[in-house]
């Protein structure tokens, strides 16, 4: 079955750098668009990022733009989330996700915490 594993999360201050991963297994990875989305506790779902299968192009919410860093690889089966100069209001958990035929697969999530 499909497994997406988290990591990377925890606390840094405000100007600092995090960069997360997400190992996939239990599917054909580099033939999916790959997700990065956030939660603030008590809020919805905020889409951070896509990349297409081969990892040539990323998209952004206008909130993360030229700050964070998307990238995969696919020999790996592991997507990347390169995050620079981070703001209190990054503080959220970063899900990675991806959708097969219409249903959606989710890691358990990884905490980031931005705060001096």
């Amino acid at each position: 079955q499909v497994q997406l594993v988290e990591s990377g999360g925890g606390l840094v201050q405000p100007g600092g750098s995090l960069r997360l991963s997400c190992s996939a297994s239990g599917l054909a990875f580099g033939t999916y668009w790959m997700n990065w989305v956030r939660q603030v506790p008590g809020k919805g779902l905020e889409w951070v990022s896509s990349t297409n299968p081969p990892g040539s192009s990323s998209y952004y919410s206008d909130s993360v733009k030229g700050r964070f860093t998307a990238s995969r690889d696919n020999g790996k089966n592991t997507l990347y989330l390169q995050m620079n100069s981070l703001k209190p209001e990054d503080t959220a958990v970063y899900y990675c996700n991806l959708d097969i035929f219409g249903a959606g697969y989710w890691g358990q999530g990884t905490q980031v915490t931005v705060s001096s």
